[in-house]
């Protein structure tokens, strides 16, 4: 279970909320004005009920009698004016909040370290982002509207009733704090309740989230009846989570009505006896009679806001707590000078350790070699081996735990991440293409402002061009949900073509091949020796055949070294690396 937010911790997160609120003060301010005269409606309507009674149908006042019309018409066309303004600003003012929110949380993830995507589900961060959301934003408008405009009914409504009679004021202090420390014993529950429907919610959306992205292995492995089972599981507990809020809902909410029924059935028992009845008019009866059953709906409201309130501050903490957490580390944020020179003669991996997690269980061990400007370094090795680990070093995507890469002696944490990742150039097994034409996704982020020509150089260089011109629209084609209307062989040459675009001199290729067909692999491969000349290039290579040419293989076990050398040398060696290549090769 859940450990409840303190009540400090609970007014942080509501002042830190209602900042975001703050930020729309002129549409707040006049919302705010308008539930207050909103809410003097119905005190007034209330205490009209007095003159009218003991003027018109009492004392026969003619004047009374043709006032209260107009008295009436102008106070509901000033609630009618005030409800507007206050419900349209404060949902104006409510949207604007979930906006700046989502968009402080999008800015965030596209700034979170790569190690956080490793350890947290997208269900999770998307439920964040839209579920969550929404939670806050009915705490920041919601939960405001009904405090405010209710709250001030109640307080307007109460105030004409101790002016009618005093002696409600002693029957007051009585309730008051009753419900109050009913209400804050509710609460934690409540938040408790919210915090595991956010959860639940994530789960629901991680599930979902992987019948859409692996739709074609759920069918081709006959997954249906374990993916409905795993939904259903979380889309229960989901249920079950609900119902334990409503459950805790239901009774609270007719409780604190029940309380508030025994205050006010005990002041109408007063009010009607004999000895109170020689003192007090028809028209005071009535409007205190009125205003009793004004107060009935505010009550039940503020009395349910609660629960839109446990659930935005359980929403706020969760939503609070991505926007605090740690972004990529820039080190070198305030000096922005540096800059990374396209000649410079080396990289080195120097004596490198790295793990996952805080402990000793190292993925990397002891690394120690340097690429040349130029050349081409080969990594190879087991599954598990740490190739695609020691790669994703480079540019910074994880943080090395003792040792550094240096270029030319310059620490790469001495580089912006801009500055450094700007000279890198990648090309992955697992692509990433955007639901955009072909054109921008060659020309994506940075190079969004090269020309159609550059695109199309860029195309042709990495063997894609012809297949572009073959589709209607050509390089406006779009080419669906991470490439999904294009073949593999398709995607991965638009891959290079934007990284033929960028023209870094660093170029990083992993595992670029390896699930190719023939046919495609050896366009493929064409279009990759295009891009290595002239760069600086490290390779991760599952098919041994495309790297025999590299300046320098390095082959990994364990995190380790264990070999180095060109090919030729470390078939000789007999070592790791040849058997390796004659599990590929057994017939040579």
């Amino acid at each position: 279970m859940q450990k409840p937010i303190n009540s400090n911790l609970q007014s942080s997160l509501y002042f830190r909320l209602l900042k975001y609120t703050f930020k729309h003060k002129v549409v707040f301010v006049l919302s705010v004005i308008a539930m207050a005269m909103f809410a003097i409606t119905d005190t007034a309507f209330a205490a009209l009920i007095k003159p009218l009674l003991d003027g018109s149908f009492v004392e026969k006042d003619p004047d009374t009698i043709r006032l209260f019309p107009f008295l009436l018409i102008g106070l509901f066309l000033l609630r009618s004016i005030s409800g507007f303004i206050s419900t349209y600003g404060i949902s104006w003012v409510g949207r604007n909040v979930v906006k700046t929110i989502r968009q402080e949380m999008f800015d965030k993830l596209v700034h979170m370290p790569t190690k956080t995507y490793d350890f947290a589900t997208s269900g999770e961060l998307l439920s964040k982002l839209t579920y969550d959301t929404e939670q806050v934003a009915e705490a920041a408008t919601k939960a405001i509207t009904v405090l405010v405009r209710d709250g001030l009914t109640v307080v307007g409504l109460l105030g004409l009733m101790f002016y009618q009679s005093f002696i409600l004021s002693i029957g007051l202090f009585v309730i008051g704090p009753v419900i109050a420390i009913f209400v804050k014993v509710m609460s934690v529950r409540f938040r408790d309740a919210s915090k595991h429907i956010q959860e639940s919610m994530g789960y629901i959306t991680n599930v979902v989230e992987e019948l859409i992205v692996g739709h074609r292995v759920v069918k081709i492995f006959g997954g249906e009846k374990s993916e409905k089972e795993s939904f259903e599981g979380v889309n229960n507990n989901n249920k079950e989570r609900h119902l334990k809020l409503a459950l805790i809902q239901g009774i609270s909410i007719p409780l604190v009505q029940f309380i508030v029924a025994l205050f006010l059935s005990g002041v109408i028992y007063f009010v009607t006896s004999d000895e109170y009845l020689e003192v007090i008019s028809v028209g005071t009866f009535m409007s205190f009679i009125t205003a009793m059953i004004l107060i009935f709906a505010p009550i039940k409201r503020l009395a349910e806001i609660n629960v839109v309130l446990q659930r935005g501050l359980a929403a706020s903490e969760s939503v609070f707590k991505l926007l605090d957490s740690q972004s990529e580390s820039d080190r070198n944020t305030d000096n922005f000078n540096k800059i990374f020179s396209r000649n410079f003669k080396l990289i080195n991996f120097n004596k490198i350790n790295f793990s996952y997690y805080d402990n000793d269980n190292l993925v990397l061990n002891d690394i120690n070699f340097s690429i040349p400007k130029g050349t081409t370094c080969a990594i190879v090795g087991k599954s598990g081996s740490g190739k695609s680990t020691l790669i994703n070093l480079l540019p910074r995507f994880y943080d090395i735990k003792k040792g550094n890469i240096s270029i030319d002696d310059e620490n790469i944490n001495s580089f912006s991440l801009k500055e450094l990742r700007g000279m890198i150039a990648y090309v992955g097994q697992d692509l990433t293409l955007f639901n955009d034409s072909i054109r921008n996704n060659i020309a994506y982020g940075s190079l969004e402002n090269k020309s159609l020509e550059e695109v199309k150089l860029a195309a042709e260089s990495a063997n894609a061009s012809d297949f572009i011109d073959n589709f209607d629209l050509g390089y406006e084609t779009f080419v669906g949900d991470n490439g999904v209307l294009l073949s593999g062989g398709q995607r991965q040459r638009i891959a290079i073509a934007r990284a033929i675009l960028k023209d870094a001199p660093i170029l990083l290729l992993d595992e670029a091949t390896s699930s190719l067909d023939s046919e495609s692999e050896k366009l493929i491969q064409t279009a990759l020796d295009e891009l290595q000349k002239n760069r600086t290039t490290i390779v991760i290579a599952h098919r041994l055949s495309t790297i025999e040419q590299a300046d320098q293989i390095i082959v990994l076990d364990t995190g380790k070294i264990r070999e180095r050398g060109k090919h030729s040398e470390l078939i000789l060696k007999k070592g790791l690396y040849a058997k390796l290549h004659q599990i590929q090769f057994p017939d040579l």
